[in-house]
């Protein structure tokens, strides 16, 4: 009796045994195919999408160093200054405060830097700093700048940031006002001067942020947080309301109004629109990141007197946020130019040169470019009155795609009521291409499904089961 009971356990426990080999081997199957299916395409993202990211920061070929031409400093007005990276800055968080800042006529506005030197802007736009941190003080004296503005840098927390954040905590110690705009409050945070505070950032990195610097009061869903001293802004365009906002505290709503309609932002004094809390990866974005691999180039013909927030209006519409293109600031002869307010700019490349290369030539502002042989003709984008990013939004939907400018508009925070997007619904191309490197995966993935089939005894015909040669089993037919 103990021996059949023996021999019955022992019968079990090599059926379970058998049981779990038989599902491991399964799981393995399962595994390896999705392996096959997602390698490809993985592997394209792994590659494409860093390299996409990472060029908004890349710094220009080595030039001279034009000098800078900032206004002379008036005694009796406040200061205001822009602070730059020693790694670039978000080309819209540095630019469209300044322009706010200097339309009203009322502040001394400069953008300063630890050092002189180029200073690359997403989307591939170099600018000259006015100032360094040195010139500054010499022009203010004992006083400290009215108000520092703090954009999105792409170092924050890193060693290389150590002379700016050390600047702001002396700056601040010093009684000036700090606005952050989009991930700018995260280098306020890695400098502590947001310790036990409420502050808001871009809907992207609140989570990040919210692991990284715990001792903050993270805030959703508002454009921005006015905690007195420091003012911090969500996403990008949310920072001309902070700014906006700035200006009301220091120099009255009638400026502020003139100065919102100056940039034609029609959102001023109306209820600002809840900024998204979804932090979800857009398809659109991975499609585009991951799998256009050849987009298109476009030249931004840089001109005497445009706006600065034109300028960051292409530089970050194609060149930054779509993912859709790689944009290269140009010029006729490649010479340095100046905005409208007295910021210095150096093209990467010579126009006449670069022509040939172009996919497109945009023309931001009114500034007259003539067409190079060989090159395609000028657009100009902002032939139609209204606020820049609008119309560039509208150019993406147009010659890209509606889902592509959706998204851009979404990680911009710029508001698309009243703003008609015509054009393709989707990236095809690109889709095409993800697709393609589907189709070898799914092929081997299948292979290594009826190998496993095959190894279970298994073969599935429609209504049909097999049996290997020599196997006999209940219920299975020859």
């Amino acid at each position: 009796m103990r021996t059949a009971l023996s021999r019955t356990a022992l019968s079990r426990t090599a059926l379970s045994r058998t049981a779990l080999s038989r599902t491991a081997r399964l799981l393995a199957a399962v595994l390896g195919a999705l392996v096959a299916v997602l390698l490809l395409p993985g592997a394209s993202a792994a590659v494409f999408a860093p390299a996409t990211f990472a060029a908004q920061y890349a710094p220009g070929p080595d030039r001279p160093v034009p000098a800078a031409a900032p206004a002379a400093h008036d005694p009796t007005r406040p200061t205001a200054v822009v602070v730059l990276g020693e790694h670039g800055a978000i080309v819209s968080d540095a630019l469209a405060p300044y322009e706010i800042l200097a339309a009203t006529g009322r502040f001394n506005v400069y953008t300063v830097a630890a050092r002189h030197r180029l200073v690359p802007l997403t989307g591939g736009l170099d600018l000259v700093p006015d100032l360094t941190f040195d010139e500054l003080a010499a022009r203010l004296g004992t006083a400290a700048p009215d108000l520092v503005v703090v954009p999105a840098l792409p170092d924050v927390g890193e060693p290389s940031t150590a002379p700016l954040t050390t600047w702001l905590r002396a700056q601040y110690d010093r009684g000036s006002l700090l606005l952050s705009v989009c991930n700018g409050s995260g280098v306020l945070a890695s400098a502590g001067l947001l310790d036990g505070r409420p502050a808001t950032a871009h809907w992207l990195r609140l989570a990040t942020f919210e692991s990284r610097y715990p001792q903050v009061d993270w805030v959703h869903g508002r454009r921005f947080v006015d905690d007195g001293d420091i003012v911090t802004t969500a996403g990008i365009l949310s920072g001309i309301d902070g700014t906006l906002h700035v200006v009301e505290r220091l120099a009255g709503p009638s400026v502020a109004a003139g100065a919102a309609a100056a940039i034609r932002w029609r959102h001023y004094l109306a209820d600002p629109p809840v900024v998204t809390d979804d932090a979800a990866p857009d398809p659109v974005a991975i499609v585009n990141a991951g799998y256009r691999w050849d987009p298109p180039s476009i030249g931004v013909a840089l001109t005497d007197g445009v706006g600065e927030i034109e300028l960051a209006s292409v530089f970050d519409v194609h060149g930054g946020h779509s993912l859709a293109a790689r944009t290269l600031a140009v010029s006729a002869g490649g010479a340095p130019v100046h905005s409208r307010h007295g910021l210095t700019f150096l093209p990467r490349a010579d126009l006449a040169s670069a022509a040939p290369r172009l996919d497109r030539l945009l023309v931001p502002g009114a500034g007259a470019v003539t067409q190079v042989p060989g090159g395609p003709a000028p657009e100009h984008v902002h032939d139609e009155p209204g606020f820049a990013y609008d119309a560039a939004v509208r150019d993406v939907a147009r010659t890209v795609d509606v889902a592509t400018a959706r998204w851009t508009a979404k990680v911009l925070e710029l508001p698309t009521d009243g703003i008609e997007l015509d054009g393709p619904a989707w990236p095809w191309g690109p889709t095409a291409t993800l697709l393609a490197l589907f189709l070898p995966g799914l092929v081997v993935a299948v292979a290594l499904a009826v190998r496993q089939l095959r190894r279970r005894g298994t073969r599935v015909v429609p209504g049909i089961r097999w049996r290997r040669a020599g196997q006999a089993r209940p219920g299975w037919s020859a």
